[in-house]
């Protein structure tokens, strides 16, 4: 008798326990970059930014729909290729993911775009600033930074403008984002009356461009504008050197990490380097900003590069908008997430336009000295 009452006991126990913890909604968020490769950096210091979103709301025991929320992080790798993005895409879908924060790169962000669509799952970006992004008519698509019109051809009026530029030489590495970013700094300079003598490409995986800059160095250029990543700038800027050619280097928020001084080995003139990142903020915002940089370097021992900032917002202004619709479910929650309005973020204030790009972006205009990152502006 008492062995059966001790097993009713337990499933009673059993019973409570598990309806206890059927209280709790689990929220499973999605993140994609590229954490192997060439700019894993990168996709570390995004996958770091959702890590420190989602360590956060779980803190906090964020409410939904009056239940408590669990959010569980789901992390994947596209190491910066469309092909493993679109893999790492539908391994999100499958998993039935809340929401997706990602892709890193233009070019993986873009492909996983439809899959994400056709599934009804929400995706902002923190850091593909290829127009095409948001401007295939989905629902679904959102992005929290400055686009490369605005990003390209800001650039492309400050070679002229600002830097006095003349002899303009562009390159580019054949991605969504870099071919994007060159051909709007193209048309910016030209909007300005400058001139481009020269086009020159390269890939996302080349290591020598002694041929490409050989041809550029006869045309004598005073800018060299790169549309593309980090990784390959450094190199780039090492064999410019070699090569003497004594020109400003400018680039979009690909090349304006952290890293571009070790990646170009001492190599990089004072004020040689001028880029832009998509976002800024001024003013009172700068102290959102800077105390997160000083948290996220205590928690990784490790210093923001570009977008982990961004991504940190993205997660939470996601969550945010599910809060507002008392559901995770994406359907549900969507049409508030559209309708975002001042939610002030450490990268600023976002809302987001009909199609999900960003309202009023700003840029953040650097240059580099003493081998670190040095702010110009910020420009709207």
């Amino acid at each position: 008798m008492q062995v059966k009452l001790n097993l009713v006991v337990g499933a009673v126990a059993i019973l409570l326990g598990g309806n206890a913890f059927a209280q709790d909604l689990v929220v499973k968020i999605g993140h994609v970059g590229p954490t192997s490769g060439q700019i894993a950096h990168l996709g570390k210091d995004n996958e770091n930014g959702a890590r420190m979103a989602i360590d956060e709301l779980n803190a906090k025991g964020v409410m939904i729909g009056g239940k408590k929320a669990k959010f569980e992080l789901l992390a994947e790798d596209d190491a910066g290729d469309p092909k493993q993005g679109t893999a790492a895409a539908q391994k999100l879908v499958d998993s039935k993911v809340n929401g997706v924060v990602g892709h890193l790169n233009s070019g993986t962000t873009i492909p996983a775009s439809k899959l994400y669509s056709d599934a009804g799952i929400a995706q902002i970006s923190p850091s593909a600033t290829n127009p095409k992004y948001t401007r295939q008519g989905y629902k679904t698509t959102f992005r929290v930074v400055a686009d490369d019109v605005h990003l390209g051809g800001t650039l492309g009026k400050y070679a002229v403008k600002e830097l006095k530029g003349k002899s303009i030489a562009v390159i580019d590495d054949r991605t969504a984002y870099g071919q994007g970013v060159a051909d709007e700094f193209e048309k910016g300079v030209k909007a300005a009356g400058g001139k481009t003598v020269g086009r020159e490409f390269t890939s996302d995986k080349a290591t020598d461009f002694t041929a490409i800059l050989t041809s550029l160095k006869a045309k004598k250029p005073d800018v060299v504008f790169f549309g593309g990543m980090d990784a390959v700038a450094g190199p780039m800027l090492r064999q410019m050197k070699q090569l003497g050619i004594d020109a400003r280097f400018v680039g979009g928020d690909g090349i304006c990490s952290g890293e571009l001084p070790k990646l170009a080995a001492g190599t990089m003139g004072e004020g040689q380097v001028v880029c832009a990142e998509a976002g800024g903020v001024e003013g009172e915002a700068k102290k959102s900003l800077e105390d997160f940089k000083a948290a996220f370097k205590k928690k990784f021992n490790a210093d923001v590069q570009i977008y982990a900032p961004y991504v940190y917002d993205a997660v939470n202004v996601m969550v945010a908008a599910m809060v507002k619709a008392g559901s995770s479910d994406p359907a549900k929650y969507l049409p508030a997430l559209a309708k975002t309005e001042g939610y002030k973020g450490v990268t600023g204030t976002i809302a987001f336009d009909a199609k999900g790009d960003i309202k009023n972006g700003a840029l953040t205009l650097f240059t580099y000295k003493g081998g670190k990152r040095e702010q110009i502006a910020v420009v709207r």
